[in-house]
């Protein structure tokens, strides 16, 4: 598929005023954010094990669900919800087989420059204090890796106290979901 392909669908979409199913506001039904992996197994499996549809929740994704930085755009975006968007409580939900799961970085890096990344780029960004292996490093175990979002995300300084916040992880083939950290 290619864009001209996306836009010639989306022009018949709107035209046929498919759209018109899925208007709601911008405030989450069910008071809701979560943040999970960009995976493509989970876009609609994720909804349809949690009984969500358009309306219901903010939904916030990146590569494995991890948050590394009290003040990434992840956090930054989770804390919008909270206090502009009424959402009340947070739930991290992270996946079994994740591609960011024990990422290779070294082979990453080769990719880079078999891409057309030069080696020159690379130096930079290292003499820049960015160091790739740390960026790009993913985790060993999912759970451990929920667990150190949700402990981001529960100790930042900017959470209100009354905003629960929730780890799990689902499982890619089923939708089966697994309760890593509650808090009640």
């Amino acid at each position: 598929m290619n864009l001209d392909q996306l836009l010639d669908f989306n022009e018949k979409f709107v035209d046929s005023k498919d759209y018109e199913a899925y208007t709601t506001d911008k405030f989450p039904n069910k008071r809701m954010v979560i943040f999970t992996c960009m995976d493509t197994r989970l876009v609609e499996l994720l909804p349809r094990a949690l009984n969500i549809r358009n309306g219901d929740v903010k939904m916030v994704k990146n590569a494995g669900a991890i948050i590394r930085k009290p003040f990434d755009s992840i956090m930054k975006s989770l804390l919008v919800a909270i206090y502009s968007l009424k959402a009340e409580e947070v739930v991290v939900i992270g996946h079994h087989g994740c591609g960011m799961s024990n990422v290779d970085t070294e082979a990453l890096q080769q990719t880079m420059l078999d891409r057309g990344i030069s080696e020159d780029t690379l130096h930079t960004l290292e003499h820049s204090g960015i160091n790739l292996h740390k960026e790009f490093h993913g985790f060993e175990k999912i759970e451990d890796s929920v667990t150190q979002s949700v402990g981001i995300i529960r100790n930042h300084p900017l959470l209100p106290k009354e905003v629960k916040v929730h780890g799990l992880v689902i499982d890619p083939e089923t939708g089966k979901l697994d309760v890593v950290s509650r808090e009640d």
